[in-house]
């Protein structure tokens, strides 16, 4: 039998609709025999104008990043946005980065930047010309491994759920970054942002204390909503390719 984590994993695609939508309006149970992910009757799945103020309760989830209710699940779009951990703990860049390299192949890409957060690695994929492609997560509790949720998920016109191909931007890297400043500013944060790289339909931003990563965020590039990586607990280390 699935553990629960495994059994919200394996919701698929069948409530792509609903999901599209933005909002799963009641509860449906996840099982061995289901293809329906699990989603707290108080909550809300993602819609393509959804942004990180409206989701800033991302920041209790906990290790365990495939056990959510509205989150990329094994079979969606033939199964290339999720790839199974082997149940083994992932502990350092070095073994993120080979969980990393595992899922890059299956889309033809290769992997950049690797992160270490509290909550779990972070990693870059980039096209094989090395340009951002998209972004991904790797649950260092068993390897599980998937397309980060928030702008990766939402907003990636190539990788993301709502793909659509290249559009042009309407907000450049230099108002990108002043619109993330900005952001923060306007909630107190005592941060300063790095330079704005950007992925198809958006750019993700490092957050800097001091000078020294702290998080990230992203923005939206046709909409300049901004979506803050609530997700990644503390900033620890980074591998670069």
């Amino acid at each position: 039998m699935l553990s629960r984590r495994s059994a919200a994993a394996l919701a698929a695609l069948a409530l792509a609709g609903t999901l599209a939508a933005g909002c799963a309006t009641s509860r449906s149970t996840a099982s061995s025999t289901s293809f329906s992910p699990t989603v707290p009757s108080n909550s809300h799945c993602w819609g393509p104008g959804t942004s990180g103020d409206d989701w800033n309760h991302w920041d209790s989830w906990e290790p365990g990043m495939m056990g959510g209710g509205c989150s990329w699940g094994h079979g969606m779009m033939g199964g290339h946005y999720w790839l199974r951990g082997d149940g083994t703990p992932v502990k350092t860049l070095a073994q993120a980065r080979q969980r990393a390299d595992a899922f890059a192949d299956r889309l033809g890409l290769r992997v950049g930047e690797v992160m270490q957060f509290s909550k779990n690695f972070y990693a870059e994929l980039q096209t094989p010309a090395g340009k951002p492609a998209t972004e991904i997560l790797v649950d260092p509790a068993d390897g599980d491994t998937g397309i980060e949720y928030g702008p990766a998920m939402m907003w990636n016109t190539d990788y993301g759920m709502h793909h659509r191909g290249q559009t042009p931007a309407r907000i450049s890297p230099d108002q990108a970054q002043d619109r993330a400043q900005k952001w923060l500013r306007d909630r107190g944060r005592d941060l300063t942002v790095g330079v704005a790289e950007g992925y198809p339909g958006y750019y993700t931003l490092h957050t800097l204390r001091s000078g020294k990563i702290d998080g990230m965020l992203s923005v939206n590039a046709s909409t300049g909503a901004v979506w803050d990586h609530t997700w990644h607990g503390r900033y620890i280390a980074t591998s670069q390719r």
